[in-house]
């Protein structure tokens, strides 16, 4: 009964929050979920058959091919039909899985890339087809879910094709990484209004869609900060190129148009469609959305936008990120939403504290990323807010009865090898009191995370662990492109997942391997403090915010303008990043400046890679002229 009390106390957090509520709430004064027992077994569902790859050894090393230059199959892109040819299902296989499915009375629409079948059942019939009752439940603050009762059963005849199943629960759901600055005691940033302003001002020099204001950055300003002007000036604007956005909540593309018409920027008409995946998103994450399409197409005015848009529950996820591959439409790809990475392994989900083998989506969502990666779709993905402790937020932490410990951690999908990880930076910035008399002054562009306003808020609670996501995986292992960079970090030990239970006291649910050789991230970084934030304009008005949601879709953006500029597809960036970084290091004519100071809570900025801000931030020109001249 003692490991069944904590598993539910566990699941009741994870419930709580996910479903909306604060990260405070789930910390303290849990409530045990209601077991409403079987689900209808009517209910109709959506689940997603992944199937296996062929030889996914060599398509991981054709993925590094494409991405390395003097290679002979560099930039050798594949379409979706020669992907599904070379590495998909075999036509025979699919055969097999329908047929199976046909004698459960399912039927199943197969993917172009013939790695995907979305079948359309009700619960009842896939309770019998994965042999596991599956249950309704109530969680603390009302939301109703189900989830199996037990671990999937994939079918005996099904085994040697099918990689997992994705949707018999909707329990799960992933957050959004942006946020907004917090309550200080007698501190404001200089020349910042008191109320934001229904027009922005333009910039003395620089970008004329800059404002030059903290909390009130446009993508302007990022223009100006990352050195993309000299690519506009060329006439570089993203024409003929297609970003994607791949999210958790439907928006109103009126929004966006109105953000870009506010700054006084000219943007292609007509230039933004949706797709609805699996009958679309809700309203719940709709300015991430809105922000998301607002940086992304704000900083490639003229390319073309789809908005894959999911339900942010059941296999939403894996079907918008499958959908947008397998169309093949988009030239690169971001993503805003995530979750730490730990909580897709069986230790969480009902095993012991040692497993962290993959039973959520970890392994699906590689297979999807290593298929963009031959197409050439560039996938950026934000790396979390949460600092180096990215369950923070999910879980909260602290010492006393009822809260969890926090442990190193990295959110995904960022941690996986075949996605560009976002991550965030603090850019100068100068803090005065009531008097204005200036009392924190941030002279460099710095690792963002927010300990330095801790003495000038009322508890550490209240900024703790705030700050760009950056760590070392546990699951993946150190990619071929990180294998020699200077500052890639190891695993730490003494890294635990606790429950500290008001009645018998703490209990572990996972250790963390010491010591593992795992993927780092994030890869590069931008700006991302809300205190040195972002316009967002939301629902009629305008917002300040900031988070590493603001860095995906920026780098989403700059892709499209180095795809028009190059007049190819860019593809996996990593590889070709480290390349870069290693050989020609830091300095003026670098594609990379350096990132030396601050933290994220516990990685610091040095002048190499590091876990805080990766390989630091763009220079976009200098980037540009690399990749035109054949690297």
């Amino acid at each position: 009964m003692l490991v069944k009390s904590h598993r539910k106390a566990l699941s009741i957090a994870l419930a709580a929050l996910l479903a909306g509520a604060a990260a405070s709430a789930a910390a303290t004064g849990l409530q045990e979920e209601l077991d409403q027992g079987l689900a209808a077994s009517d209910q109709k569902v959506t689940v997603s058959l992944v199937l296996r790859l062929r030889d996914q050894a060599a398509l991981e090393a054709y993925a590094q091919q494409t991405a390395t230059p003097g290679s002979p199959y560099f930039q050798k892109f594949l379409s979706t039909a020669e992907f599904a040819r070379r590495y998909g299902a075999t036509d025979a296989q699919i055969k097999r899985v329908q047929d199976f499915l046909a004698r459960q009375g399912l039927q199943g629409e197969v993917l172009d890339n013939h790695m995907v079948i979305s079948v359309s059942g009700t619960i009842g019939q896939f309770s019998q087809l994965f042999g596991t009752p599956i249950h309704t439940y109530v969680s603390r603050n009302g939301r109703r879910f189900h989830r199996p009762a037990r671990p999937l059963a994939i079918p005996v005849g099904l085994g040697d094709s099918v990689l997992t199943a994705s949707g018999l629960s909707n329990e799960r759901q992933f957050l959004p990484h942006h946020t907004t600055a917090p309550r200080t005691v007698n501190l404001t940033v200089r020349n910042q209004p008191t109320a934001l302003r229904a027009q922005t001002a333009t910039a003395a020099a620089g970008n004329p869609t800059s404002t030059g204001i903290p909390g009130e950055y446009t993508v302007g300003d990022v223009a100006d900060f990352y050195n993309i002007n000299p690519l506009y000036q060329r006439g570089i604007t993203g024409k003929g190129s297609t970003v994607a956005i791949v999210t958790l909540a439907n928006f109103d593309p009126a929004d966006a148009q109105a953000y870009w018409d506010a700054i006084g920027l000219q943007t292609k008409p007509n230039r933004i469609s949706q797709v609805h995946v699996d009958g679309g998103g809700g309203s719940n994450g709709s300015d991430e959305t809105t922000l998301d399409v607002q940086q992304a197409g704000g900083l490639a005015p003229q390319a073309d936008i789809i908005v894959y848009d999911a339900p942010n529950a059941g296999s939403g996820f894996v079907d918008a990120f499958a959908r947008a591959v397998s169309d093949n439409k988009a030239d690169s790809i971001s993503t805003s939403w995530g979750l730490a990475e730990i909580f897709n392994f069986a230790a969480l989900n009902g095993g012991n504290a040692h497993d962290t083998s993959d039973v959520g989506d970890l392994q699906a969502y590689h297979q999807i990323f290593l298929e963009a990666a031959v197409q050439g779709q560039s996938l950026f993905a934000a790396s979390g807010d949460s600092g180096a402790y990215d369950t923070v937020r999910p879980l909260g932490t602290g010492d006393g009865p009822g809260e969890f410990s926090a442990p190193l951690t990295v959110d995904s999908p960022a941690s996986d090898p075949y996605i560009t990880a976002a991550g965030g930076t603090t850019v100068p910035v100068k803090f005065v009191d009531s008097a204005g008399d200036v009392v924190l002054s941030i002279d460099k562009e710095s690792v963002w995370g927010w300990d330095y306003l801790l003495p000038f808020v009322p508890s550490r609670d209240t900024v703790f662990s705030v700050g760009g996501g950056g760590g070392v995986s546990v699951y993946w292992r150190t990619p071929l492109y990180q294998l020699f960079t200077n500052g890639v970090r190891l695993s730490e030990k003494n890294q635990s997942l606790v429950y500290n239970d008001p009645d018998s006291g703490p209990y572990t649910y996972l250790k963390l391997p010491a010591r593992f050789a795992g993927r780092n991230v994030p890869d590069v970084a931008l700006n991302a403090d809300p205190e040195t934030g972002y316009l967002l304009y939301w629902q009629g008005g305008f917002y300040s915010s900031g988070g590493t949601s603001f860095v995906a879709p920026q780098l989403n953006g700059i892709s499209a303008l180095l795809k028009q500029s190059t007049h190819h597809r860019i593809g996996l960036w990593n590889p070709r990043l480290y390349l870069l970084q290693g050989l020609f290091g830091y300095g003026k004519w670098s594609a990379f400046d350096k990132v030396t100071t601050g933290d994220n809570w516990f990685y610091y900025g040095e002048p190499r890679y590091n876990p805080g801000a990766g390989l630091g931030t763009l220079n976009v020109a200098n980037l540009d002229l690399f990749l035109r001249s054949g690297f």
